[in-house]
């Protein structure tokens, strides 16, 4: 059975540590504001306090398995914000919404038993790249 995952909040929790310079990470701000979003497009998000919950599952998922590093200093860091490791920017390239047909992408990771994993990540990613023209 494939563990699935939001990938609108992980892409929001990415987009927000690519522009975190001197600001604290707050992933359940992050999901707050994801949910306002998606209810002034008329979709509904089951339960805010779940999803907030959710992203800050996700922020402790994502920085154990390499896709997000704590920010250096030299580069606006505080102890409290991430950078996209190279994983990371790979992951946010492949779901990011603004870029169109990323829907293949979001597929081919939902598919995976963990897409998450780093060693699954990089084999789906390699796939979705070639399927996507992305190479």
């Amino acid at each position: 059975m494939s563990k699935k995952y939001d990938w609108d909040l992980i892409e929001r929790l990415l987009h927000e540590v690519q522009n975190g310079a001197g600001k604290p990470f707050a992933p359940r701000k992050h999901a707050e504001e994801l949910a306002q979003a998606k209810a002034q497009v008329g979709e509904s998000v089951e339960s805010l306090d779940a999803l907030k919950m959710q992203a800050a599952d996700l922020e402790a998922l994502l920085l154990k398995r390499g896709f997000i590093a704590s920010r250096p200093e030299e580069e606006g860091g505080n102890g409290e914000n991430f950078i996209l490791t190279a994983l990371g920017s790979r992951l946010l390239a492949m779901i990011d919404s603004s870029i169109p047909g990323n829907d293949h992408p979001r597929q081919v990771l939902d598919e995976q038993a963990d897409a998450l994993d780093p060693a699954t990540f990089e084999q789906a990613s390699s796939k979705a790249q070639v399927a996507h023209g992305v190479i």
